[in-house]
């Protein structure tokens, strides 16, 4: 009884102390949650140095540095297009009229450019300034992050080594199944996203410079990084390209960019790349993967893109477990 009794009260004390350190700790909480989830993906890797002769720390510190270099090949050819093409865009916008006319059928709806121009300005503005103020925090943030990747490399079976302590054995096997399910979801988020996208840029890159357009590396870019918005994808660029043609009086051009974007850009890569590589992910359908996205980032922000597709991936795991663990009767009553 006094043992029961103990075990009640530590029980109350770990609750209260997550709560209290998630109370004091949310600001970080998602550069937590990013570090966990970035070696989760990259411990395969971590071990393969080990494997070829480096000690764990050397292999720790090379992992890290790939994950570091990976984020900067996602963002840093974003930031250098909207740097360099910069002035190309402000002619853009220059050019375009004040108002125009979108018809549909017998209705017509004036759009009023100057003022849509207007309130991205001040958007743009604003952001700037925040992001100038944020960047010591960022800084922070960036380092808190290595240090954990790098920890978590470093030693990656403390933390299992206690949960599976803390856990009766008899559940062990449902932990390992939650931890293959993770997996696999991380891989398919970071691994199997991020080389679809790798390709698309490719394929959007050759398609729009045959086809003439002068800031064809720009659009590449742009098609390649909304690879990892899941349905809208790469084929928003295309068909917004289409419609600047209309607009621009080249309707011939709208159509074109329009059919071989859609197959090239848009469902190439996906029909070539992500079936190479699907054996290793979980085999969420795109539907609930979607749900998990957009409801992720809706609630979480940032860390949603990541967490809301975690979430539902455990939670379709743990409905896969409760109907193995149905005994034979209760299936033939069902």
């Amino acid at each position: 009884m006094r043992s029961r009794q103990r075990t009640y009260v530590l029980g109350g004390l770990f609750v209260a102390t997550v709560l209290l350190a998630t109370w004091l700790l949310s600001s970080v909480l998602a550069t937590v949650f990013f570090a966990i989830t970035v070696a989760y993906v990259l411990y395969p890797l971590s071990e393969w140095l080990v494997d070829r002769g480096l000690s764990k720390r050397v292999a720790a510190m090379l992992s890290t540095v790939v994950a570091f270099l990976a984020g900067t090949a996602i963002a840093l050819p974003l930031v250098g297009v909207l740097y360099v093409r910069r002035r190309e865009l402000f002619v853009f916008l220059q050019q375009l009229p004040p108002t125009l006319t979108l018809r549909i059928g017998e209705f017509a709806y004036p759009i009023n450019v100057a003022d849509i121009l207007l309130a991205l300005r001040g958007i743009v503005q604003g952001f700037a300034v925040t992001l100038a103020t944020l960047m010591p925090i960022l800084a922070l943030k960036a380092v808190l992050f290595a240090i954990l990747v790098y920890a978590i490399l470093w030693r990656p079976a403390a933390p299992k080594h206690e949960i599976y302590e803390l856990i009766p054995r008899r559940y062990h096997d449902i932990l390992d199944r939650l931890h293959r399910r993770l997996r696999s979801t991380l891989y398919a988020i970071y691994v199997l996203q991020a080389a679809t996208a790798f390709g698309t840029f490719l394929m959007a890159w050759a398609v729009f410079a045959a086809l003439g357009y002068q800031s064809a590396f720009a659009l590449a870019v742009v098609a390649g990084i909304l690879q990892f918005v899941p349905v809208v994808g790469p084929s928003v660029v295309v068909l917004a390209i289409a419609v600047a043609d209309v607009v621009a009086g080249d309707v011939v051009g709208a159509v074109l960019v329009t059919v071989v974007g859609l197959v090239l850009v848009g469902f190439l890569p996906d029909a070539v790349i992500r079936p190479r590589l699907a054996r290793y992910t979980a085999g969420m359908p795109a539907s609930l993967y979607f749900v998990g996205f957009t409801g992720g980032v809706l609630s979480l922000g940032l860390v949603g893109f990541i967490a809301g597709p975690v979430v539902v991936a455990l939670l379709i795991e743990m409905i896969h477990l409760l109907t193995e663990d149905r005994s034979p009767t209760q299936q033939q009553l069902s």
